[in-house]
């Protein structure tokens, strides 16, 4: 007995079909978006905060796929209420028979729970700021030389017990350019802004930068003269350090460039006082820091949301304390499943809409074409919020209400093919075979005006995803606690330094649209008639 194909393609179908075969990259863009998907639909046995696998007193559950009490595993006894099954088997009872097993998703949260940050203690970190000392002062010099009213001079003046009546030539070298500018302000005379380098007589070759202001001409000599002192060699930056707590207690950087800046002498003292700032105090100090001195001040950073990708939470967790890529893989799931149920749906009503005007023509067209043009002005967005502040927000109704404006496009289309079809050899045919509308339209014109609507799918698709995640950034897609992608590029919106609130999400929706364009130029070159002709 042979057995029939169920569907049977026609020889130019085929041709199609290997067409598209012949494009690798639609075709793997094929291969890897079908992955995506069939991955999305197994989430709940990717990321679960309820266990794949549970054996309890002999007894064998899967709470994935079961909603469980207290009863319904301790007995009668128990109450009947929600089952915490981290802390279930974290428990006593449970550890205490050793034949009560538990299996895990990979990611053991679901998008809607919060991390607790108890759990995340092991990742707090003590900020810790070193801030190197710059040297800067002033001084009045008197006309013989002489240094008054000394402020912060102590690091020009080494060794000097009392500044104040020293003489500057003795301890540094001034240069004839220097005395010149002091003897024409000393003189009464205008005078610009002018700097010098100086050298430190004992120890040898430390130099120091002096500024002298602008000076207008005065009718009597000055008392003293103003000078800037300034050290000559650019200061250190400060460093920003990092450093978390070990389980036995060690301190160790997390920022290890920036700690390979700090001089190895300074390393301990800068431990110890992160270690301080694990107790919950603030501990500063001045340490010492190449011949000089630097600041250090350490701040203690708690667990708080958003938090970036650590290990159990490999995309990080959002503002809510959920982990992101739970959330992004269920939100691609509900993503795609939109997608698809909207273009299916947008396609099949705006080919039947398209189909009556282009078949029957006259005034059904007429007709059909000016009430599409008033239902297309009608503006989308003021129609959701309308309907969502009325009654409310849901996936169902979400894609209703976009379902209603989606299929003007495609009815375009399909009006325009079954136009330039009707005038046909084969429909003419049919007609006077005597055929019903019903059947010429669907069994013999559609077969040929299918190619629209197989090339426009991915690109309808793609618009589906991006209206979406557009939707929910704006706050009026799904509801609040639906996982999202454009929920979670909003989060990042109000949290910009939270990179990873918009790499992921983005990334993903990039990954899906960009598969999906690739598919519709794959199915738009594998349609196109010039390849399925040569010329002779």
């Amino acid at each position: 007995m042979k057995i029939r194909p169920a569907i049977r393609l026609s020889p130019l179908t085929r041709k199609r079909v290997q067409n598209f075969l012949r494009i690798r990259r639609a075709r793997g863009a094929l291969v890897l978006l079908t992955a995506l998907f069939a991955v999305s639909l197994i989430s709940e046995l990717l990321c679960n905060s309820r266990p794949l696998y549970l054996r309890v007193a002999g007894r064998h559950y899967f709470p994935f796929v079961q909603n469980l009490t207290q009863q319904s595993l301790l007995g009668p006894g128990a109450d009947a209420t929600r089952v915490n099954y981290h802390a279930f088997a974290a428990s006593a009872a449970f550890a205490a028979d050793p034949r009560n097993r538990v299996l895990w998703a990979p990611v053991p949260y679901s998008p809607g729970d919060v991390v607790d940050a108890a759990d995340l203690r092991a990742y707090r970190t003590v900020k810790v700021s070193v801030i190197p000392e710059t040297h800067a002062g002033r001084l009045n010099l008197l006309p013989d030389q002489t240094v008054a009213l000394p402020v912060s001079c102590e690091p020009f003046f080494p060794g000097a017990a009392r500044i104040a009546g020293q003489r500057l030539d003795a301890h540094w070298r001034l240069p004839e350019e220097l005395k010149a500018a002091l003897a024409e302000r000393f003189a009464g005379r205008a005078a610009p802004a002018q700097s010098f380098t100086l050298t430190r007589r004992s120890p040898a070759g430390a130099d120091a930068r002096v500024s002298l202001p602008e000076t207008p001409a005065r009718p009597a000599p000055p008392a003293s003269v103003r000078l800037m002192f300034r050290q000559t060699e650019p200061p250190d930056l400060p460093v920003q350090l990092s450093f978390r707590r070990a389980a036995d207690g060690q301190v160790y950087p997390v920022t290890g460039r920036a700690w390979g800046k700090i001089p190895a002498a300074h390393q301990p003292d800068i431990l110890k006082l992160a270690a301080e700032g694990f107790s919950g105090t603030a501990p500063a100090a001045a340490i010492a820091w190449k011949e000089r001195h630097a600041a250090v001040a350490c701040a203690l950073s708690e667990i708080a949301w958003p938090y970036p990708p650590v290990r159990g939470h490999w995309m990080g967790i959002d503002a809510a304390g959920r982990d992101v890529l739970a959330r992004v893989l269920y939100g691609m799931r509900i993503a795609m499943v939109f997608g698809l149920l909207l273009v299916v749906w947008a396609m099949a009503f705006g080919l039947v809409i398209g189909a009556v005007q282009g078949y029957f023509g006259g005034w059904v067209d007429i007709t059909g074409q000016r009430i599409t043009e008033v239902w297309s002005a009608l503006p989308f967005l003021y129609v959701m919020i309308l309907i969502g502040s009325v009654l409310g927000r849901s996936f169902l109704l979400l894609l209703i209400c976009y379902s209603l404006f989606n299929w003007i496009g495609i009815s375009y289309y399909m009006r325009a093919e079954f136009l330039r079809l009707r005038q046909h050899t084969f429909v003419e045919a049919a007609r006077c075979q005597g055929l019903s509308a019903a059947r010429i339209i669907f069994s013999h014109i559609l077969p040929n005006a299918l190619t629209p609507l197989i090339t426009l799918f991915p690109f309808s698709f793609i618009g589906a995803i991006g209206s979406l995640a557009a939707l929910d950034f704006l706050g009026f897609g799904l509801p609040p606690l639906t996982p999202s992608w454009g929920e979670l590029l909003q989060q990042a919106q109000m949290f910009r330094w939270a990179w990873w609130l918009i790499l992921f999400p983005s990334l993903a929706l990039f990954a899906v649209m960009l598969l999906s364009v690739l598919i519709g130029e794959g199915l738009r070159d594998a349609f196109d008639p010039r390849q399925q002709t040569k010329m002779e």
